[in-house]
């Protein structure tokens, strides 16, 4: 075995050099074994019964290392939780230097790598014997390999990057499925969220080492600039929170954007965000100081992520709705403008990042000044026509279209835009159909730069949709949903996967002409995804077995008392 040699075994090269040599050799091995075996004289009475009973005495030898390498590694165990850090950093480094040179024979390798596991730091020489011998990386503990990848960023972002493609699936499985038909992807929350096994393999990958945990930063920007995909920013998030959960204070007393992170994902938790944290987070804006504009950077990528912005975005509807209660002004509510502020840093993360500019933009005048009374207006109206519907049993005028201001200013404003968006999402909740029909048809096409079909708005639209079946079965509402919105951009594959679960849950509804219409347009092309495929012919499968309930048949009633006229009330 190489490395027996360096510390003076006799190992297979004197074992090749002394049969070579010799003129018998039976009694060559014999004396090799006689001089290497374990050299206690009690022992050598007992081998001979251990022949009687067959057992090899490979086998036998094979037991004692095994049994002495337990409790070596017990020994360095109880070594490494000695308190006494100079005499611990001393025996194992003394044992380290000993050691070493075996770490290539496989029996042995477990007690190396033990003693480098506790040591904080070790030479580099050793680090890079490991790291360049594939089987010795594979066995290396991750506190070994914690050391490498210090120096060596490429090595750690090509052990980072399946698990990052890994949580990006699973975030697109929970925004896609069609097996999910309520809110799915808003409903974990923030702390069920970090325990999944991604987020806590890369904490352990990091442990409390900063080096690390900036290289997986910088990995996440670098991903969110090239990528776009908001679902880096959450990771971002869920990161530093997972560390926090596990108290390393090495890390989070470092990152300044600990507590403003720490106070948002309280805010998440409860899904709003109140009086008092709504002033600690203003604080935290307001206290970046000059020379730290940096800082801006990671702040917009947190509030970038779609749990922040969807925190946000309804503490700012339940505040625009207060507004109305009282009668204000949005401008006269100090919460509402600092939501939108939040909501305005958080959805130019992008730029901000990609532009190296950290400078918190103003909000524009005409958000608060125009549009907001705009969008009160317009939510004043919804409730009016909703509460008339109600009272009344004549049919209702259809609402009016709407303002050419509102539809310009969602068209150029990101923060108008998603305020908008999530207007529209309120109608869906509240099952306001002719509102929704209004402002879908009109209004939500006109979005900024298509936000309209944005995954996880996509996702909320939809999952709002599905308890309103019962409406599909009038064809203007098909009409609005599916010719005026979803078709026209059906050929984006993540509308089609939409527009699939949502015909999963509302097929049963469908006037059978649109229903045959749909599955026409919904069929795949061969461009598609083969997940796209597989959600086609699985909802195929399901449509031809599905057996539409038959229509009533009138009962009819053959009594002669039918001919028989009503009593009229006698004259007063």
């Amino acid at each position: 075995m190489p490395g027996l040699e360096e510390v003076g075994i006799p190992g297979s090269d004197y074992l090749q050099e002394a049969l070579t040599n010799c003129t018998d050799p039976l009694a060559a091995i014999e004396e090799f074994q006689e001089q290497n075996g374990i050299l206690l004289p009690s022992l050598r009475p007992a081998l001979p019964f251990l022949d009687l009973h067959g057992v090899k005495r490979l086998e036998f030898h094979q037991s004692v290392v095994e049994e002495l390498r337990e409790r070596l590694l017990q020994q360095i165990a109880t070594v490494a939780a000695s308190e006494d850090e100079l005499e611990k950093k001393k025996k194992l480094t003394d044992l380290l230097e000993k050691s070493f040179p075996l770490v290539k024979v496989t029996p042995l390798r477990p007690i190396v790598l033990s003693v480098m596991k506790h040591l904080p730091k070790i030479k580099n020489s050793y680090l890079m014997q490991v790291m360049e011998d594939k089987d010795l990386y594979a066995d290396a503990s991750t506190e070994v390999r914690r050391q490498i990848w210090e120096d060596h960023q490429a090595l750690f972002g090509d052990e980072v990057s399946p698990l990052l493609t890994q949580y990006i699936a699973e975030k697109e499985t929970a925004i896609f499925s069609h097996t999910n038909r309520s809110l799915t992807f808003f409903a974990p929350n923030p702390k069920t969220r970090r325990q999944m096994p991604v987020v806590q393999k890369l904490v352990h990958m990091i442990g409390k080492n900063v080096k690390l945990y900036d290289m997986v930063l910088q990995f996440l920007r670098t991903l969110f600039l090239r990528t776009r995909n908001v679902h880096y920013c959450t990771l971002r998030t869920e990161l530093l929170m997972a560390l926090h959960d596990l108290e390393v204070q090495e890390i989070c007393s470092v990152d300044p954007c600990y507590k403003f992170t720490w106070c948002l994902d309280a805010c998440i938790r409860e899904r709003f965000v109140d009086d008092k944290r709504a002033r600690e987070l203003q604080g935290f804006l307001d206290g970046v100081k000059q020379g730290q504009e940096q800082v801006l950077g990671d702040l917009s990528m947190i509030l970038c992520d779609p749990f922040a912005v969807n925190t946000v975005s309804l503490s700012a509807m339940k505040a625009l709705h207060h507004t109305t209660s009282t009668e204000g002004l949005p401008r006269e509510n100090s919460e509402l403008i600092l939501l939108l502020r939040m909501l305005s840093l958080g959805l130019g993360a992008w730029e901000m990042i990609d532009s190296q500019v950290f400078k918190e933009q103003k909000l524009d005048s005409n958000l608060v000044l125009r549009f907001l009374p705009c969008l009160i207006s317009m939510m004043l109206d919804d409730q009016i026509n909703s509460i008339s519907l109600k009272l009344s049993t004549e049919d209702q005028p259809l609402p009016g279209p709407l303002p050419d201001f509102y539809i310009r200013y969602i068209r150029d404003c990101a923060t108008g835009s998603m305020l908008a968006r999530y207007h529209m999402l309120h109608l869906a909740k509240l099952k306001d159909k002719a509102a929704l029909t209004r402002v879908l048809s009109e209004g939500l096409v006109e979005c900024e730069n298509e936000q309209a079909y944005e995954d996880i708005f996509l996702h909320s639209l939809v999952s709002y949709l599905i308890p309103m079946a019962d409406e599909f079965a009038q064809e203007d509402f098909c009409f609005t949903v599916f010719d005026e919105f979803f078709l026209p951009s059906i050929s984006k594959e993540n509308v089609l996967r939409q527009l699939l679960r949502l015909l999963w849950y509302v097929h049963h509804r469908l006037p059978p002409d649109r229903l045959t219409a749909l599955t026409s347009a919904v069929r795949p092309s061969m461009e598609h995804s083969d997940i796209v495929h597989e959600t086609f012919r699985v909802l195929s499968d399901k449509l031809h077995s599905f057996q539409p309930s038959p229509a009533p048949v009138p009962e009819v009633v053959d009594s002669p008392l039918m001919s028989v006229p009503a009593p009229t009330p006698a004259p007063m």
